[in-house]
């Protein structure tokens, strides 16, 4: 008995006085992060070879050409854009970051919408990615924008047997408006909006938030030159209409709207660039009784597109 009293003694039991360290080994430390986020497993090494390959990738040119690749660095804006449903390729998230509900969700969305790869990266590789901004490690990779040519708009119309309804921005360098704006010939049934290749606003992350989601259905065109592309719709029978302060006829006057038209807005401020506006078939204003001098792209925009749709239902 005694032997056997010796080997039962030296079997390990709770002691007095551990501090509850065993009840709080019990509790854990979460959720287990999904597979891509754990360090050393297959999955993990996959998405970090491809988001590495995604980097160094060079764009790729279509009929429209591609946009660059974009991030969207800091915990508020990531978190935004994936809400939004901005296109995302990759979630590069801070080893041994702090977590707290930003982090939570974003990664909750990013495995919800699927296709986004997540990769873990130490503090100064997110540096060096955002030249030192102040990404509280947390940064998205939007992938390049892939843009229609400027045919393709009037070509979808045709096939669906109606006058092509385009949008074509002058000199628009605000990524919101340009979201704005796309937005809008969402809800009017227009074809498209066409932007310059240079000095002008693209389809960035800012653009597609703007356009709460539209960006996803209504094509963003890209032109070398836009005056070229303008006189190309000309010579198809598609009307040029220009927004102008000092147009020769208002918005309601014109029987243009009627058909198929290209409605171009220039920027707030400087308007119509020379050779955009003699391009024109017609040049028409907005009657603004309250007095303002201008409105933004968006709102302008909007206003015309409304009166197009009322024509044609």
């Amino acid at each position: 008995m005694a032997g056997n009293n010796r080997r039962m003694s030296g079997k390990k039991g709770a002691q007095v006085g551990s501090g509850g360290q065993r009840r709080r080994g019990l509790e854990g430390k979460g959720p287990t992060p999904p597979a891509e986020m754990r360090k050393g497993h297959k999955k993990n090494r996959i998405v970090n070879a491809k988001a590495k390959q995604a980097v160094r990738r060079p764009t790729v040119r279509g009929r429209g050409g591609k946009g660059t690749s974009e991030l969207v660095v800091g915990r508020n804006p990531v978190l935004e854009a994936l809400r939004e449903g901005v296109p995302a390729s990759t979630l590069y998230v801070q080893q041994f970051i702090d977590n707290d509900e930003r982090v939570r969700e974003a990664l909750q969305v990013a495995a919800e919408r699927g296709g986004i790869n997540l990769m873990e990266a130490p503090r100064p590789e997110l540096d060096r990615m955002t030249n030192g901004l102040n990404h509280q490690g947390m940064v998205l990779q939007v992938p390049p924008y892939e843009y229609a040519h400027p045919e393709d708009l009037a070509s979808a119309a045709y096939d669906d047997g109606v006058d092509p309804l385009i949008v074509a921005l002058d000199g628009v360098t605000d990524p919101r408006n340009l979201g704005a704006v796309v937005r809008s010939v969402s809800a009017f049934g227009g074809h498209g909006v066409i932007v310059p290749e240079r000095r002008a606003a693209g389809m960035t992350a800012g653009a597609w938030k703007t356009s709460a989601g539209t960006a996803a259905r209504t094509p963003v065109a890209r032109a070398t030159n836009l005056t070229r592309a303008l006189e190309a719709y000309k010579k198809a029978g598609i009307t040029v209409v220009g927004l102008a302060a000092d147009g020769e006829a208002e918005v309601g006057e014109l029987p243009a709207l009627d058909g198929p038209v290209v409605i171009v807005v220039g920027s707030e401020g400087k308007g119509l660039s020379r050779l955009v506006g003699e391009t024109c078939d017609h040049r028409v204003r907005i009657p603004m009784p309250g007095g303002a001098e201008s409105l933004n792209a968006g709102v302008a925009a909007g206003i015309v597109l409304y009166e197009a749709a009322r024509r044609r239902h």
